[in-house]
């Protein structure tokens, strides 16, 4: 259960603002290291500032769900939201300039491969870079290397709660606790739209993954016209809690507003900072973690962008609002 997971104790935070400050602190952390091996100067220009890391962090994870959607054999969804937030829990505590955000998404995705059980070999997974035999040979010794680290900076939490799982038992649910919608399927697309968009945002480190599931019906629903208080009220139980409907409607309004202000990188900033990173791993700075290159693995270009998402979902049959 997601109440007695560590997700939420230790990976569910308060705000955004916290985030922000855990990101800050593993900025001013890796500063603060290579100033003190005088590489660099404090105020060095080829330093990365928290805000610029967190538009690399954007663009490298939407290159992993890129990456993701295009796998073969199909990804199962769940698979890949639990990618996604090794993903984002790493970049919480460790810095972009120290641990290169292409091999960390890749090793993401192969962990969470193992972890959720999704059964392709180490020879499927690098089969599907767009790189030669020697290529692949080269990223998969990579992907070993920095495994046992990504576990480690995740501290052993390795059980990621999606809000597939709830999202399918709420439409279970609707269809048989709540007969005046009609057709709970017809929700089904727009749902996923949301689910999709929201899991880019960092909804996933500051709400419960059934907050997340609700949100997306109930987001579904209003854009259908479809007015569904009474589903929360007499279905779920809220009418006569009162401080739990104003919270689980404060964090939908949040969601919301994470989605719309959310915002890619834009292309020319992306070479910027790539170029700026490219320069803190280089051999002349050396000031990441392993800044040995590897021959057949030094380019972005190895993951195919066609958009084609699988999705794989288990239904539960216990339905709950988790606050």
């Amino acid at each position: 259960m997601y109440h007695s997971s560590t997700q939420w104790r230790h990976w569910t935070f308060r705000s955004e603002e916290d985030l922000a400050r855990c990101r800050a602190e593993a900025n001013r952390k890796f500063r603060s290291k290579v100033v003190a091996s005088g590489k660099v100067q404090p105020n060095d220009s080829v330093l990365l500032e928290p805000h610029e890391e967190l538009a690399i962090c954007k663009y490298y994870e939407k290159r992993l769900l890129d990456f993701c959607a295009v796998f073969k054999p199909a990804m199962p969804r769940s698979v890949v939201g639990t990618a996604s937030m090794y993903f984002k829990r790493f970049y919480l505590n460790n810095s972009v300039m120290e641990y290169h955000p292409r091999i960390i998404m890749l090793t993401c995705a192969f962990l969470a491969c193992k972890v959720d059980e999704f059964n392709v070999s180490s020879a499927q997974f690098v089969g599907n870079l767009r790189e030669s035999p020697v290529g692949q040979e080269k990223a998969l010794e990579q992907i070993l290397e920095y495994e046992l680290l990504l576990i480690q900076q995740l501290n052993f939490h390795l059980i990621i709660h999606n809000p597939y799982r709830p999202f399918e038992g709420f439409l279970i649910d609707l269809k048989t606790r709540y007969p005046v919608l009609e057709n709970p399927e017809a929700l089904r697309k727009s749902a996923d739209d949301f689910l999709s968009r929201v899991a880019l945002t960092d909804a996933y480190l500051l709400f419960s993954p059934s907050q997340i599931a609700l949100t997306a019906i109930l987001s579904s629903g209003s854009r259908a016209g479809i007015n569904m208080e009474s589903y929360l009220s007499e279905n779920l139980m809220l009418k006569e809690e009162k401080t739990s409907l104003t919270k689980l409607l404060d964090g939908m309004k949040c969601m919301k507003t994470l989605i719309k202000k959310y915002e890619l990188p834009r292309p020319e900033e992306v070479v910027a900072l790539k170029q700026k990173l490219e320069k803190c791993h280089s051999s002349e700075l050396s000031l990441g973690a392993n800044p040995k290159k590897r021959k057949g693995y030094e380019d972005d270009e190895y993951v195919s962008k066609r958009p084609k998402m699988d999705e794989v979902s288990k239904p539960i049959v216990q339905v709950l609002v988790t606050l």
